[in-house]
């Protein structure tokens, strides 16, 4: 099993997301640390990307902050280094395929295996054209997330068939972004995805309350929240950890 597994082995997990370096890097190493001291289960570290595709405003906003910060995807392999030292539970990277592309994706995802990343989501990347990364994410024993959507419907099967590290099942069409109810029937989803993988799957896109996280849990493996985290580091800036703490400890506590 993947290390990546250990994030599902204590109940339902919880997943945060955090852009690196909004607004700097010494904030993202704060938050992570308060977001494991609290219950997080697996952190998703978010590269910046001048284009995130997939990204509602709130996150692509902490994209444009980080960048203008100065961060560097080789800053960002410092911080995780950094964090290493004292972080027990997995991490994975998200970003997009231009970014490793650009970077070279032996270095990038040999680098990824050096300093401790489990896994890498890359949004962007078409499930037909993941062969692109995906012997070299096994040669460095990386997993390659996959993606499933509302809208991949007789592609689920064959997407969950070849997953690894956990499944990422987006709950609604468009942008990544917080919304007030989840219409899409993830009951049928996660059903495909128990027929055909082991491997956990963990429900992501447009969760923020506790109530709608135990909901996600209650279909899924787990639940993964972006836009709610990154709309703290918004408001309080470097003062944002401690309440991110207390944001991951709600949520965590939903689902126990």
């Amino acid at each position: 099993m993947s290390n990546i597994g250990k994030a599902f082995e204590n109940g339902k997990a919880f997943i945060p997301f955090i852009t690196c370096g909004d607004p700097d890097l010494e904030t993202t190493a704060a938050a992570v640390r308060a977001a494991e001291e609290n219950g997080a289960d697996l952190i998703e570290l978010g590269i910046p990307f001048s284009d995130p595709t997939a990204e509602g405003p709130v996150i692509q906003g902490a994209n444009l902050r980080a960048l203008s910060g100065g961060v560097t995807t080789d800053k960002i392999f410092d911080l995780v280094r950094a964090l290493r030292r004292d972080v027990k539970i997995p991490m994975v990277f998200m970003t997009y395929a231009n970014v490793v592309f650009s970077y070279g994706a032996e270095k990038f995802i040999s680098t990824c295996k050096d300093i401790g990343i489990d896994g890498l989501i890359l949004p962007d990347l078409p499930f037909e054209e993941k062969d692109e990364f995906l012997p070299i994410c096994r040669k460095y024993g990386v997993d390659l997330i996959s993606l499933v959507a509302p809208t991949s419907e007789n592609r689920i099967a064959m997407i969950a068939k070849e997953a690894e590290g956990f499944l990422y099942i987006v709950s609604s069409l468009g942008v990544t972004g917080m919304r007030s109810e989840i219409k899409t029937d993830l009951d049928a989803i996660v059903a495909v995805v128990r027929q055909n993988t082991q491997i956990p799957c963990a429900i992501g896109f447009g969760i923020s309350t506790p109530e709608q996280a135990r909901k996600m849990a209650d279909i899924s493996d787990g639940a993964i929240v972006g836009s709610a985290i990154i709309k703290l580091l918004e408001e309080h800036g470097k003062d944002a950890p401690p309440y991110i703490g207390e944001y991951v400890k709600s949520m965590k506590d939903a689902l126990r």
